[in-house]
């Protein structure tokens, strides 16, 4: 139904005259500057630091000094290449590139002159062509290892790049060591000006958002299982109407696929410097830990979310498992929000384990209901809903909760959160994180 809306919007916008086409574009752009303002002082920070950069190459003639000429673009190239969203990110791409052009610089320049000790203008083809490629084979092999690809990927990709550069260039120039130092200078200038700016001029950790970004999540369980125990087993809890708009029965489906921009935001958090209360050798792997057990919460949700959509129970079959399930969707939709807000707050609260300890109560109570055989004589339901089954996943949603409580737990007592004894105050709607900016804002493309 929705991919035939889109088809028919699609239609409708083709329709449109080219004016009303630029007004929907216009429209467009001014919604993804207002969900994540951040993204326009980032383009505003990118145009900025190239701008300083290009002045190396047009000052060089107003101030009739010799300065590095056309290799000024491998200033600016360093800029729109490293420059990206997150100071972690920037960090990362920036000390890849001058360590392997460093490196591979000095790499080129040696195997220059081994090839010119030869003493033999038929041999220097061969020696350097012998060295292009065992070193490019190395490298790209070394690629392939997982913790070095992680993290130096990048760097081990210009360090091919550039050590066959000079080598061929060397080649063909003699003056192979002039150029290989002015391509690490203007690339050192380049890498310089893009980490200036994005750390003073409103700088985004990539170390925050993936706190928050656990965060959301964990809150967009607890929002999915409450829907279910509201909506579904028609057991309304509500106290008032904003809270009911809010509840949806699909909010764990974003956070089945979140596992690659954790990785990513973990990658660049290690990047970064000490900051708030992010700081040095931050446990970032408690991070993923957490994600983990969060996806594993979202699949049983859409397991529970997919039978009990193709369920048709009598209602008698219903009322006998309506409280308990209803009871252990609430609660552990109200625990996990609430670990959620302790997580943004970096505060942890008391009332978190009532949660639980009812959740498992009605954990119990369903159990009970199965093994005395009372659903036994709902044929429809042995069909289409076995009792094992939804029994099966309940339990195991309280098990999820309680792994992602601990785990959210363990992560507190390490970064050191506050302990309150009071009932916290549940944060507005304003303090959630677009989850789709998050991902678009960290993906990153290599560009050399």
């Amino acid at each position: 139904m929705a991919v035939k809306k889109n088809q028919e919007n699609v239609g409708i916008l083709k329709k449109l005259p080219v004016s009303n086409k630029v007004c929907t574009f216009g429209s467009n752009v001014k919604k993804i500057g207002e969900e994540d303002p951040r993204k326009l002082v980032h383009s505003i920070k990118v145009g900025l630091a190239i701008a300083l950069v290009s002045l190396f190459y047009y000052f060089e003639p107003l101030f009739n000094y010799e300065g590095f000429g056309v290799s000024s673009m491998w200033a600016v190239l360093t800029v729109v290449v490293v420059f990206e969203f997150s100071v972690g990110a920037t960090l990362g791409k920036s000390v890849n590139r001058g360590i392997a052009t460093f490196l591979a610089g000095s790499l080129g320049v040696a195997a220059h002159k081994l090839a010119t000790f030869s003493g033999s203008n038929k041999l220097q083809p061969i020696i350097l062509g012998l060295s292009v490629f065992s070193i490019a084979a190395i490298a790209t092999f070394m690629r392939f290892v997982p913790k070095l690809k992680a993290r130096y990927d990048y760097g081990l990709l210009i360090f091919i790049l550039t050590f066959s550069m000079i080598s061929v260039s060397g080649y063909r120039d003699h003056v192979v060591l002039d150029k290989a130092i002015t391509r690490v200078t203007t690339i050192l200038i380049g890498g310089a000006a893009a980490i200036a700016f994005n750390v003073v001029i409103y700088p985004v950790w990539a170390g925050e958002d993936l706190h928050n970004f656990i965060g959301t999540y964990i809150e967009d369980l607890g929002i999915s299982l409450e829907g279910h125990g509201t909506q579904y087993f028609k057991k309304l809890n509500i106290k008032s109407e904003e809270e009911l708009e809010r509840i949806s029965l699909e909010e764990y489906k974003c956070v089945i696929n979140s596992k690659a921009t954790e990785e990513n935001l973990v990658n660049f958090a290690k990047w970064e410097p000490r900051h708030g209360k992010f700081k040095y050798r931050h446990p970032w792997e408690e991070y993923l830990k957490i994600g983990n057990l969060v996806r594993k919460c979202a699949n049983n949700i859409n397991a529970l979310n997919s039978d009990l959509s193709s369920c048709n129970m009598t209602q008698e079959g219903r009322k006998k498992i309506q409280e308990p399930c209803t009871k252990i969707c609430i609660e552990c939709g109200s625990a996990l929000k609430e670990i959620a807000l302790s997580m943004k707050t970096m505060t942890l609260y008391p009332t978190i384990d009532s949660y639980i300890l009812k959740a498992k109560a009605s954990a119990e109570k369903l159990r009970s209901i199965i093994r005395s055989g009372g659903l036994i004589e709902e044929d429809e339901l042995q069909k289409l809903l076995p009792s094992t089954r939804i029994a099966s996943l309940m339990l195991d949603l309280v098990s999820n909760s309680v792994e992602i409580v601990d785990s959210v737990n363990q992560l507190g007592g390490l970064m050191k959160f506050k302990i309150l004894s009071s009932k916290p105050k549940r944060l507005g709607s304003k303090s959630r994180i677009p989850s789709g900016s998050i991902s678009e804002a960290h993906h990153v493309v290599n560009v050399e």
